[in-house]
This record gives C-alpha cells, sequence and structure tokens, in this order.
C-alpha cells in the first residue's frame, strides 16, 4: 500500500507572526516557514511560537531524512478576534491543501489554546499526531513576574483585565466624590457584573459584528450603515436607562441582589433595546430588498422576532420585580399580572405574524422565479 504525503502543520492562533513579525499566512514549504521563524525571533525572541515553528521544521526534517514524502506549513489566525481568526485558519488550510496535495497531518502547538482549532483541522485532514511544545522555564519567582508581566502586556488581556477594573475604581472614586458613599460600591459592583454579563453572555462578538458590518455597509454605500449608528446610540440610551433602573430600585438582599438587579436593568432598557433591534432589522431589510432580494425571505422575520422576545422579556421583568419588596414600583403584583399576560400574548402573535408573512414572501419568491425561468425557455 503506497504511503501518502504528511502534512506538518504549526498553528499560531492568535497571529503572532503576523501582528509582530509582519509575515503573511500561510507559510507553505521549508524556506517560508524557516523565514516566518526567523522574523517572528528577531521581533519577539520570548515568543513560543518562534519554538513552534522551529520544531515544526525539525520534525519536517526528519521525515524527509527518512525518505517520507513531506510537506511543512504554518497558519495563523488573528490577534484580537478569534472567531475570524479560526475563520481564517479554517480558510488558509483549504489553500495549504490545494497546494501540498497531502493525506495525513501533523499537528504542532506551543499550547491549550491553539489546540482549540484542532476540530476545524480534523474536519479537513486527519490528525496523525500532536506535537505540543513546551518551553522550559526556571520555576522561581523572578521567572513568575516576569511570565506576568509579559501575560499582562499582551493587549488581549490587557483590554480584557486593566479596562473593567480601571472603570470600576473611576466609579467608585466618582460616586464618592459626588456625595454617595453608600452607593460607590454598589456602582462598582454593578459594572463588574455587568461587564460579566456583557462577556459572559457573548455581547462582545454581537458589537464586534455591529461594528464589522458598519464597516463592510460603508465601503459599500449601503443604507444600514445609518441604521446600525442609530442603534449603537439606542443602545447606549437603553443601557444608561437600565443602570438607572438598578440604582433606583435596589434591594439590600443578599439572595435576590444579582437576580433582581438583572430583572431591573432588562426592564429599564428593554423597550430602547428593541426600538435599537426594529431600526437594525429596517435597515437590514431595506439593503437585501434593494441589493439581494432574493434573500428577503430570510430576513423578513427579525423585526417581528425582535418584538415577540423583547415583549416577552419585558412583561417577565416586571412580575418578577412586582413580587419583590421593591419600594416606589409603578406597578402592583395584580397590576404587573395582567401586564405580563398582554406583553406575552402580543409578543407570541408577532412571532405568529412573523412566520406568516415570511411564508407568504417565500411563495411570492418562489413564483416570480418560476416565471423568469418561464421565460427564459
Amino acid at each position: 500500500m503506497a504511503q501518502g504525503r504528511t502534512l506538518v502543520l504549526s498553528v499560531d492562533r492568535d497571529d503572532d507572526i503576523g501582528w509582530k513579525a509582519k509575515v503573511g499566512s500561510p507559510a507553505v514549504g521549508r524556506t517560508a516557514c524557516l523565514n516566518a521563524a526567523t522574523a517572528l525571533a528577531l521581533a519577539d525572541p520570548e515568543d513560543s511560537d518562534v519554538n513552534a515553528i522551529f520544531c515544526a521544521i525539525k520534525i519536517f526534517d526528519e521525515l524527509v531524512a527518512k525518505g517520507e514524502d513531506a510537506s511543512l506549513a504554518v497558519v495563523a489566525g488573528d490577534h484580537l478576534h478569534m472567531i475570524e481568526g479560526d475563520r481564517r485558519i479554517a480558510a488558509s488550510l483549504d489553500k495549504v491543501l490545494e497546494e501540498t496535495r497531502v493525506t495525513d497531518c501533523i499537528l504542532v502547538s506551543d499550547g491549550a489554546e491553539d489546540e482549540y482549532v484542532i476540530p476545524i483541522i480534523q474536519s479537513k485532514i486527519p490528525v496523525i499526531s500532536i506535537r505540543r511544545v513546551i518551553v522550559n522555564q526556571m520555576p522561581n519567582l523572578e521567572g513568575t513576574y516576569y511570565i506576568l508581566k509579559k501575560f499582562f502586556e499582551d493587549p488581549k488581556i490587557s483590554r480584557m483585565v486593566f479596562i473593567p477594573l480601571g472603570l470600576a475604581m473611576l466609579l467608585y472614586a466618582s460616586a464618592y466624590l459626588l456625595g454617595y458613599p453608600a452607593f460607590a460600591t454598589i456602582v462598582v459592583v454593578g459594572a463588574i457584573g455587568c461587564y460579566m454579563l456583557y462577556k459572559g453572555f457573548g455581547f462582545d462578538e454581537i458589537v464586534h459584528g455591529i461594528i464589522d458590518a458598519m464597516r463592510i455597509a460603508l465601503s459599500r454605500g449601503r443604507f444600514s450603515v445609518v441604521t446600525y449608528s442609530a442603534t449603537i446610540i439606542l443602545i447606549f440610551i437603553g443601557f444608561t436607562f437600565g443602570f438607572s433602573s438598578v440604582l433606583r430600585y435596589y434591594i439590600p438582599d443578599p439572595l435576590l441582589g444579582v437576580f433582581h438587579s438583572l430583572m431591573t436593568f432588562i426592564w429599564g432598557a428593554i423597550v430602547w433595546l428593541i426600538i435599537a433591534g426594529l431600526v437594525t432589522s429596517i435597515g437590514i431589510l431595506i439593503d437585501v430588498y434593494i441589493n439581494e432580494k432574493e434573500n428577503i425571505g430570510k430576513v423578513v422575520v427579525f423585526p417581528f422576532f425582535v418584538t415577540a422576545i423583547g415583549l416577552i422579556l419585558w412583561s417577565t421583568s416586571i412580575y418578577l420585580i412586582s413580587i419583590n419588596p421593591v419600594p416606589d414600583f409603578p406597578l402592583t403584583a395584580e397590576a404587573a399580572s395582567q401586564e405580563i399576560l398582554l406583553l406575552t400574548s402580543i409578543g407570541i402573535l408577532s412571532a405568529i405574524s412573523g412566520v406568516i408573512v415570511q411564508f407568504f414572501v417565500n411563495r411570492k419568491l418562489a413564483e416570480e422565479l418560476k416565471q423568469e425561468i418561464i421565460e427564459v425557455m
């Protein structure tokens, strides 16, 4: 049985070769990979990806010395956005496979983060071996301090750690100087909690998606760039009202504190967030109708579903707040019961209406497509 061709692949998920060494990805072949490793070593001699690439070159040389048919490549992702980076790795790997015609792969990685892309690689080529490169370090206090120092110098880490801590300290100082020392801790804890929810629910990816969509829409002269701008303003207003509601209806209950704060934030912000979702949906609908009319059936349900989800969340927050001992809340438990029935019913009707509208739009598009085919024939 003929032996296949093996790809020795080094993965740089955070794109240090592009970010630091300005080397394009993918790098295919021993010369290109050696140049990439050398450039990265000169740019940052302490980067562990240097060792990983040199290890891949060593494995490649050993295979060739044994008479095996092998190829060598380095693929990189994105330094700041992991999702976009993983997509870039998948696209780069397709180019490498098309160029090298390999049948199996040896993956070389410098840590667990790079190994997150193993499912992506395995979906395209069998991985027969994984080599993880570990750089030997002196385990003393000075070495630990140095590692932490380099760790926090990374822009990805510093943005995740220093920005929320700095914002929390600034909020605490501002509340104290304004004469509200009792609320200073509440404000700080609330800000940190909102940041954790922001990261935990993946809102940061949504924000990045909106910004990327704005950039694409602006470059293509799309109408949605206007609605995206309005959406950002409306979201900011909604978050402001949400935080105001948390401060206004705060209850000092350690068991219900976090959950109650989340509900009051939703109650204060949801109307503006619904409007923001509708504005975005309108912009998307207009762009799709003008430029990609055949896809209008996929997006026509957006405003209906945004309204449905928003109203259901709104009604739920109203009821859960009203059954707690919240001073000065405008609705009683009885009135909130009526509100939740009304708003939930409207939300369900909105979702059903969206599905019905989508059905008729898709049928209309199918009829138009059929008529065009008949006219062509």
